[in-house]
């Protein structure tokens, strides 16, 4: 009986001729893009106020969902370099079907600074053969470089972290701490960087522990001393809306949690939440 023969490994990688990376730079997000010829993109990815991540990109699913294998390997000019295994990867069956942490994804930058050049390898979607994907290390530490340049550069937050944010008080509180206002600097130098932000809704609350009366008042203090310091620091007043609510939209049993001032940015072409506040707690500062 014939032996069988080994799968043929299908491998996707660009080679000394067309080996590119291409930086893209902004105060939002930084990123380096390979093209890998017949399968997609590599992307090294920097957000605002986040860490570098990592992902390929394809349209067409050439990987089995499972677990890969990472490598760093030499390129084939570089014979007698002992491959690097840096272990095992989650292959999903979606656009970019491999996405890695910032961790990992600094590894990936060593190796392509070492010379080396990081390899995924799964099994095909259709055959069970081996599918590898190469990102080439040609002309990558020049644009790297470059990418260093622009991070230094980003803002302290993107839009994401900021878009529903909270400021809490405590009980009949209407003062800022330190925390709060560096997390409102934020968000004013996100909003003068950011000239598609059109309005900026600030709502004051309160617990149920006083007179309708005296909550709406306080309500009205916490929402205008928050509107009063975004002013102060540069927001243009004409794209505030303030609004106070006293106790009447509760988001939690606790006391503590709905003693707050919410602060929800809203982009041209965005549609507009209901005229209300219950919902514009998604995000923390200072945690």
């Amino acid at each position: 009986m014939a032996a069988p023969v080994a799968a043929q490994a299908a491998t996707y990688g660009a080679g000394i001729e067309n080996s590119q990376w291409y930086l893209s730079e902004s105060v939002f997000e930084c990123t380096l893009v390979h093209q890998v010829p017949g399968y997609g993109r590599a992307v090294f990815r920097h957000k605002a106020g986040e860490s570098l991540s990592f992902y390929l990109e394809s349209e067409t699913p050439l990987m089995r969902p499972g677990q890969g294998m990472l490598i760093v390997e030499a390129p084939s000019w570089r014979p007698g370099t002992a491959p690097r295994p840096l272990g095992r990867v989650n292959v999903n069956d979606s656009r970019r079907p491999v996405s890695l942490d910032s961790r990992q994804a600094m590894v990936l930058v060593q190796g392509l600074l070492e010379g080396m050049d990081p390899t995924v390898t799964r099994e095909s979607w259709y055959d069970g053969s081996p599918v590898r994907v190469k990102v080439s290390n040609i002309n990558f530490a020049g644009q790297f470089s470059g990418y260093r340049t622009c991070t230094a550069g980003l803002l302290p937050v993107n839009y994401d972290q900021i878009k529903r944010s909270r400021i809490p008080f405590s009980s009949g509180s209407t003062s800022l701490s330190e925390a709060d206002m560096r997390f409102l600097d934020n968000i004013v130098t996100y909003v003068q960087a950011d000239s598609t932000v059109e309005r900026v809704f600030v709502d004051g609350h309160t617990d149920s522990s006083g007179s309708r009366i005296d909550n709406r008042a306080l309500s009205e203090e916490r929402a205008n001393v928050v509107a009063d310091y975004l002013i102060g620091q540069g927001i243009n007043a004409d794209i505030l809306t303030v609004r106070a609510h006293a106790d009447q939209y509760p988001v939690s049993r606790q006391p503590a949690d709905n003693r707050r001032t919410t602060i929800r940015l809203q982009r041209e072409g965005e549609r507009p939440d209901l005229q209300q506040a219950n919902g514009y707690d998604a995000a923390m500062p200072n945690t």
